[in-house]
C-alpha cells in the first residue's frame, strides 16, 4: 500500500504530478515527520458527478447563503487549516515537505482550493489537485457548522460546468457516504484515471 520517499523537505512538483497520473499520492506520519509516504490504495474512493447528494438539512443551509464562498482566494490559509491539530484529530498528515510542494502546484495552477469565509474570516475550506479532467481532492476543514460541507457543493458544481469527469476522494468516510461517495477497486479506478486525463479541463476561468 505504501512505499517511502527518501526523507528530506522538497518534493519534486514533476515528480509529484506523475504520482497522481499513476493513481499515487503522498502522506506523512505526522506534521513533524520529513518523511513521506506513496500511497496506492487496493480500493480508491471517488464521488461520481452524476450521482452526487445534497442532503435535505445542508440544502437549507446553502439556500441561507451563510458564507461568502471564493476560489484561490488564499489556497495557503486553506491548506494550513487543513493541517491544524483540532480537538477530534490530534495530528495531521500535512507535513513541510507536503506543504510546500502543494504550494508550489498551486503557483503551477494544479493545485486549488474552494473557501468559505464570514466577515472576512476564513471558516472552512477544501483543496486538492487538478490534472486532465480529475480532481483530487486532499483536505477540508470547518471553524464553523457546514462550512467545508458548502465548499464542497460548491466544488462539485464548478467541475461539472467546466468538464471536469472525476472527483477522486482517495478514501470513503461516513461523511463522505452521505454525498454519494463509493469505493472502486484499484484496476477501474487505474482505468477511470486513464480515460480522465485522456482530455483536459480549466479549474479557473
Amino acid at each position: 500500500m505504501t512505499r517511502p520517499y527518501a526523507p528530506g523537505f522538497h518534493i519534486p512538483t514533476d515528480l509529484l504530478l506523475k504520482a497522481y497520473a499513476s493513481g499515487v499520492f503522498p502522506m506523512a506520519e505526522s506534521a513533524s515527520d520529513p518523511e513521506v509516504f506513496w500511497v496506492r490504495p487496493e480500493t480508491r474512493g471517488i464521488i461520481p458527478l452524476d450521482g452526487f447528494h445534497v442532503p435535505r438539512s445542508l440544502a437549507k443551509t446553502l439556500r441561507k447563503g451563510r458564507f461568502d464562498i471564493r476560489f484561490d482566494s488564499d489556497f495557503e490559509a486553506t491548506i494550513d487549516a487543513c493541517a491544524e491539530k483540532r480537538e477530534e484529530r490530534t495530528s495531521t498528515w500535512i507535513n513541510a515537505p507536503i506543504r510546500q510542494a502543494y504550494v508550489e502546484l498551486h503557483r503551477m495552477d494544479h493545485a486549488h482550493s474552494v473557501e468559505a469565509w464570514r466577515d472576512d474570516r476564513l471558516v472552512g475550506g477544501l483543496y486538492g489537485v487538478s490534472l486532465g479532467r480529475v480532481f483530487f481532492g486532499e483536505s477540508m476543514f470547518s471553524r464553523e457548522t457546514d462550512a467545508s460541507k458548502v465548499c464542497l457543493v460548491h466544488l462539485v458544481e464548478r467541475l461539472k460546468a467546466r468538464n471536469f469527469v472525476l472527483l477522486d476522494t482517495q478514501f470513503t468516510t461516513e461523511h463522505l457516504k452521505r454525498f454519494g461517495a463509493v469505493d472502486v477497486p484499484r484496476a477501474k479506478y487505474e482505468t477511470m484515471l486513464a480515460e480522465a486525463l485522456k482530455g483536459s479541463a480549466t479549474f479557473n476561468p
